[in-house]
């Protein structure tokens, strides 16, 4: 899949594959093959799909060291749990899945709470996987599990994370 990048995304795309970028520091600390296993958040994500609400137990991943590692070395997981990414601000992102044995759907959010893209991701590859549009969260879910739940461009996603950037309403 081609898709355009502009400068900003293509120096985003370059400094992920590139060498010592900021990932670098959790890519030596996940290395050694061992998932990085966050602890369950309380409050469950919810997807408003136009076949009614979708429940996620999620784990929240909030700084770079957490952002990197991710759901690297994972080889399982339940269909109805996943991870957030939370970023400090909205921009076009740019996710791959180095050392990430199992294909995930990539759900991104805008700073509004409204999904801007939805992309599978495939075991192992560096290719970078961005949406067109900016965003400020990352949900990535066991691959077909969006497409099962009827996750789709628009749907609204509420979490505390998310709500209070997009606003409770």
């Amino acid at each position: 899949m081609v898709r355009s990048f502009g400068l900003a995304g293509l120096a985003l795309v370059l400094a992920l594959m590139s060498g010592p970028a900021p990932r670098a520091a959790a890519f030596e600390q996940s290395e050694s093959g061992d998932p990085m296993i966050l602890p369950v958040d309380p409050a469950p994500l919810v997807v408003e799909t136009a076949g009614g609400e979708r429940r996620f137990s999620i784990e929240v991943a909030d700084d770079d060291r957490e952002r990197s590692a991710g759901l690297m070395f994972r080889t399982e997981m339940n269909d109805a749990h996943g991870m957030l990414f939370v970023f400090e601000q909205t921009r076009r992102l740019a996710f791959w899945m180095k050392n990430t044995p199992m294909p995930l759907d990539l759900v991104f959010i805008g700073g509004n709470g409204r999904v801007v893209g939805i992309l599978r991701g495939e075991p192992y590859s560096t290719a970078p996987l961005a949406p067109e549009a900016p965003a400020r969260f990352v949900l990535e879910l066991k691959a077909g599990t969006a497409e099962k739940a009827g996750i789709a461009d628009g749907d609204r996603v509420r979490h505390p994370r998310i709500d209070k950037v997009a606003g409770a309403g």
